[in-house]
Parts: C-alpha cells; structure tokens; sequence
C-alpha cells in the first residue's frame, strides 16, 4: 500500500524522516510517496490546492497524509476522511477543501482513540504522535470508524469563484507554483467549451493583455502568456522566467478574461 504525505515542514528541520520513522516501524511494508514538502509555512490554501491537485493521479487505496497545521495542540479536531478510492488524515482546517470538492462521496470522522497514538503526546507534534500512527495502522487493515465517532461537518475553506459573463470571465490568483506561474481559479472547461477559439481570448492582468497558448515555448524567452496548466486551471506563466515577480502579483490578483463577439 502507499501512502501519500505532503507537509509544510520543508527538509531544514528532521520533521519528515521522524513521521516516516513512526510509519515505517510500525509498517515496515509500507511505500512512502512524497508530494510536496514546501507548502509555505501554514498555508492551508495553498497545501489544499497542492494536494487536490495531485491526488487523483494515485491508485485506489491510498493513505494521504497531510499536515499543515497551524492550530496544532488547539481544538481543532484530526480528520479522518473517506472517499470512493482513497483515504485522508489531515487536521481539521480546510486543508481537505479541493479533496472535498472533487470527491462525490466523503465520509468523515474525529480522531479520538487513544489507543492507536504513540505516547505521550506532545502539544506540538500530532504529525509524529498522531497522525503517524494513525496512517500506519489504517494501512494495515484498521477501519476508519475505529479511530473515532463520526464528523459529519469537517471545515471547508470558501472556494473563490469566477464571475462568468457573456463577454467576460472575472477571476483571479489561487495559486503560485515554484515556478513564479499564477494559476487562477478559472477551469479549464471555461475556455475549451466556449467559441471563438481560445486563441481569441485575451487574458488581462494588471493593464498587460495576454493570448493564451498552447505551452510555454509558445512565448519567447522571458515573455508572458496564458495557457491552460497541467492543473487544468488557466495560468499566466513567463517563458524561462517568473510571472510573480513580472506582475508583483500575489494570491488574490485579480484576472479577467476578455471574450470576443462572435459574429454571425
């Protein structure tokens, strides 16, 4: 089985080989797949567009680990939460959002058993103490509802969504990649399923008009355009170059998408 663990804790610190070290003794068996480790230090936004992201691409039975937790040692629950084909651990702060969002069933529940922590458990490490084991025991055939009571409410973030008019899609920056692309929250079935042809849609940022294209190297070297990402979001990148720092342009930068009349 595999499981899947992305975190905010980056590779300075010993954080992530103390979590594997936990699962592994517990579950020499087990195969780890790192997602992301550089989630910004509690960026719950950005860790939930991350793994929404990524976890499909995973086969059925799953384990996802995720751990951006700003409230740890707080109130704030740990979750459990099944799917139609994988499992997630994560604390309960919207950091499952986007799972939430493209799954068709969820089934959640409070991480409350005791039994299956490993003690004592600190204040500041429920990745180690709890979730650790947590994941290695689930992987290993424990059922879900053994670790807790139902939660039928877990936290979802607010979801920004695009204003779609005739002429015009209003978005905006959701997501900044390693790369300095500012992914936004308009999909792709916006673009494609829409006439005239993408080619004709021009992408405004910050006073700039951008076409959108088909892959990076469609721009020369060092110049903007949008495209349609891997993500299936539409982007705005720079070929070989930044898009963040070209616009000074963050989370929340808005966007719009001009769509020309088509003509009779």
């Amino acid at each position: 089985m595999i499981l899947a663990f992305l975190s905010d804790f980056g590779f300075k610190d010993p954080y992530v080989g103390i979590i594997k070290a936990v699962v592994l003794g517990i579950n020499p068996a087990l195969r780890i797949v790192d997602i992301s480790h550089q989630v910004a230090p509690q960026d719950v936004i950005s860790g939930s567009f991350i793994l929404g992201s990524a976890f499909r691409e995973f086969p059925p039975r799953t384990v996802f680990l995720a751990i951006v937790d700003p409230g740890v040692g707080s109130q704030r629950i740990g979750l459990l939460a099944v799917t139609e084909h994988y499992t997630f651990l994560a604390p309960d702060n919207g950091l499952l959002s986007m799972v939430f969002r493209y799954s068709k069933k969820v089934t959640c529940f409070s991480i409350e058993n005791t039994h299956y922590f490993k003690r004592p458990v600190s204040d500041t490490f429920h990745g180690r103490d709890i979730f650790a084991p947590v994941a290695a025991h689930l992987s290993l055939g424990a059922e879900p509802h053994s670790f807790g009571p139902p939660c039928p409410d877990p936290v979802q973030l607010p979801w920004p969504e695009p204003i779609v008019r005739d002429q015009y899609i209003k978005g905006e920056v959701i997501y900044i990649d390693g790369f300095g692309s500012l992914i936004l929250n308009i999909p792709s079935k916006l673009i494609q399923h829409r006439k005239p042809v993408r080619k004709q849609f021009k992408v405004n940022i910050k006073g700039m008009e951008l076409s959108i294209f088909n892959t990076y190297s469609d721009a020369a070297k060092d110049k903007p355009l949008a495209l349609i990402g891997s993500s299936g979001f539409l982007e705005i990148a720079v070929n070989q170059g930044s898009a963040a720092e070209m616009f000074s342009a963050d989370v929340g930068e808005p966007v719009v998408v001009t769509v020309p009349k088509v003509l009779d």
